[in-house]
């Protein structure tokens, strides 16, 4: 009983410390600044932008592909560590839940970002084209964001009857909010048995709507024959990003969560050692698609896909091309090889750097290509052949990441980050099995 209720004592939610509110303002104001950015966004157009007739996507269909290929954690390290019983996960996959539902929801939020007219969402439902991978896209989302909700819901359940009554004293208010979000909990074996099914099944339904997600975020690519995107290797290469994008998340994000909150003895070098194999082998399989999307072409491109090449290779793009690629993808493989690279604090550094990395390799993707349409740019004024983006962008995506990033800050303050009753049960298990072996 003693070591049941120093569990709960630990992972129970603690009130924001003076960092956490901090924090939480410095987010606050971002999301404030951006806002304001986007208003006058829409009252002058995109004109503010430095979007044109041939970069029309730019940054803000980078980061919305980022934000798909990050909430793809809840996929990779959730569902599938879920379905094969693996225990060492226990301590990770609330933290990877919590991360793919922020990222998807921005995701949404970004694509409307992008829309110079967002009052005409709905004809993307009234005028929906079934040949059109958007409209998948508009349904994939939505579908994606109600399983994720549930995927992070359902497990909860047990952990806000503890909740429930661990604040009856203390915070009666906060205990009644628990006690609802329980849906009366008593822990019986029939609502037990039911739970693991809904769990189950919910875990067996995102691993087919997330790869589909993947597939048809890289069919808006693929499917408008540009020079650098028209490619059948597009579906598996985006999808094997995400793999990395979305470990290299969970990786920063639980060193950090573990710092903060003082969980080295529930999440320790053992949970890390197995997260770097994790966002090794994501790095090395990435790898090997980058290479057939890259280097094979090399020797058989056509004469347009050979200029884009070289931008990438030797051009305007190098520099950005080759630091996404070395720094974000080759060096964390190199150092994730070494048990030493493997360590929390190596972890955090490495999965910053695949994180950052991985939302730069998304601009790298979009905007060379871009600027290699079918007929030669010309007749237009000189800022139309190159793109960068303007103050208005920076600030509006800057916002949708720090509006991310507060989504992730609220569940973790109010929601505990560590399963509180699947730790305490597997616990219990390990010493009943320890005492049958003592007999």
């Amino acid at each position: 009983m003693e070591t049941n209720n120093k569990i709960i004592n630990d992972l129970v939610p603690k009130k924001f410390t003076k960092r956490g509110i901090i924090w939480t303002t410095f987010l606050i104001a971002l999301i404030v600044i951006g806002l304001i950015a986007y208003i006058d966004q829409l009252i002058k157009g995109q004109e503010v932008t430095n979007m044109r007739d041939y970069a029309l996507w730019g940054i803000y269909i980078s980061n919305f592909v980022f934000f798909v290929a990050t909430s793809f954690v809840g996929t990779v390290t959730v569902a599938i560590l879920r379905l094969t019983n693996n225990s060492w996960r226990t301590p990770l996959v609330r933290i990877a839940e919590i991360i793919a539902l922020a990222a998807i929801i921005m995701a949404g939020i970004t694509i409307i970002i992008d829309m110079a007219r967002p009052d005409r969402l709905l004809n993307l439902f009234i005028h929906a084209r079934l040949q059109s991978p958007i409209t998948w896209d508009v349904v994939i989302i939505p579908t994606y964001i109600v399983i994720s909700l549930l995927l992070l819901y359902f497990p909860l359940i047990p952990d806000f009857a503890i909740l429930k009554n661990h604040f009856k004293q203390s915070n009666s208010r906060w205990s009644k909010i628990y006690g609802k979000l329980a849906l009366n909990w008593t822990g019986s074996i029939p609502q037990k048995i039911l739970q693991e099914k809904s769990i189950k099944i919910i875990a067996i339904m995102i691993i087919p709507v997330g790869l589909l997600l993947q597939t048809i975020d890289a069919w808006l690519f693929s499917t408008t024959y540009r020079i650098g995107w028209d490619s059948t290797n597009f579906a598996p290469y985006f999808i094997s990003g995400a793999f990395v994008a979305g470990v290299g998340a969970l990786a920063t994000l639980i060193y950090v969560v573990r710092k903060v909150k003082k969980l080295e003895e529930y999440i320790t070098d053992y949970h890390f050692d197995k997260m770097g194999k994790l966002l090794a082998l994501a790095c090395l399989i990435y790898l090997y698609f980058n290479i057939n999307e890259y280097l094979i072409p090399l020797f058989t491109a056509k004469k347009g896909e050979l200029t884009h090449l070289e931008t990438l290779f030797t051009g305007s793009y190098s520099g950005l091309f080759w630091l996404v690629t070395i720094g974000g993808l080759i060096l964390p493989i190199i150092i994730l090889l070494f048990k030493k690279g493997r360590q929390p604090r190596t972890m955090f550094y490495i999965g910053l750097l695949v994180v950052i990395g991985s939302w730069w390799k998304r601009f790298v993707i979009v905007t060379p290509t871009l600027l290699h349409p079918f007929l030669p740019i010309q007749g237009v004024p000189e800022s139309w052949h190159h793109y960068f983006p303007s103050l208005h962008e920076w600030l509006i995506t800057i916002a949708t990441l720090a509006m991310a990033l507060l989504i992730i800050t609220i569940c973790v303050r109010f929601l505990p980050v560590i399963p509180i009753q699947r730790t305490i049960d597997e616990l219990q298990a390990t010493n009943a099995n320890g005492k049958n072996l003592e007999s």
